[in-house]
């Protein structure tokens, strides 16, 4: 039995179609893969003062479920929680109940994409050669998690989109500041920042206003 409430509706208000406009329309969608719970709650508090409605918690972190559910819970519209690194149907189900809005894997999940869907939520799957690229989009990803980026680097998105541009691609590990903008050019829907987002040393700090001020600088590049 599921251990959460949130299993009928996207506890954001937004239906699918929705919630990928959401997403695409903020551009730059941090991916939080830290150490505790405590860091990750001041985090997020801080990436939606800064102005993100949506952010990615990855199953990484300790806890990352429950804070999922806490956040749904007292968040309400104000900003959609995505979980990160959902590698099994197990864990997605664990994810729909706790309320994410948006699931993603990094890599090829049977079954998943269409488990999200029945729930009224969004899937995000991993791909990174055109095959692969292509069969997440067959397998029913709204939209493909290029990575790793980096691997590749805007080149090799800018290929991929070449080949599918109606696949909407979202590039993810290695995404930076200094280079967010080549990838837009390449053909990027939106992009996913890990914890370089976060200014590490005011995180550990709990200095909330200079943590807010280096994520305002994703949003205004």
């Amino acid at each position: 039995m599921n251990e959460f409430l949130y299993e009928s509706a996207n506890v954001s208000g937004l239906n699918a179609q929705e919630m990928c406009a959401r997403l695409v329309a903020q551009r730059v969608v941090p991916v939080l893969r830290l150490a505790s719970v405590e860091e990750t709650r001041f985090a997020v508090d801080c990436l939606v003062e800064a102005g993100f409605a949506c952010i990615e918690l990855t199953l990484t972190t300790p806890g990352a479920v429950e804070l999922i559910a806490e956040l749904r819970a007292r968040m309400g519209a104000e900003a959609s929680i995505g979980a990160g690194t959902v590698l099994d149907l197990a864990n997605a189900e664990r994810c729909i109940a706790a309320g994410a809005d948006f699931l993603v894997s990094p890599c090829m999940v049977a079954g998943m994409a269409a488990r999200v869907h029945a729930a009224g939520r969004v899937a995000l799957i991993g791909g990174y050669t055109p095959g692969e690229v292509l069969g997440a989009s067959r397998e029913g990803a709204d939209i493909v998690k290029v990575f790793p980026a980096a691997s590749g680097g805007p080149a090799h998105l800018a290929a991929i989109h070449a080949v599918f541009p109606a696949i909407a691609l979202c590039p993810t590990g290695g995404v930076s500041l200094a280079n967010m903008q080549d990838y837009f050019a390449a053909g990027a829907a939106f992009v996913g920042v890990g914890n370089n987002i976060i200014d590490s040393a005011a995180l550990r700090a709990r200095e909330r206003v200079r943590v807010i001020d280096h994520a305002r600088k994703f949003l205004a590049g």
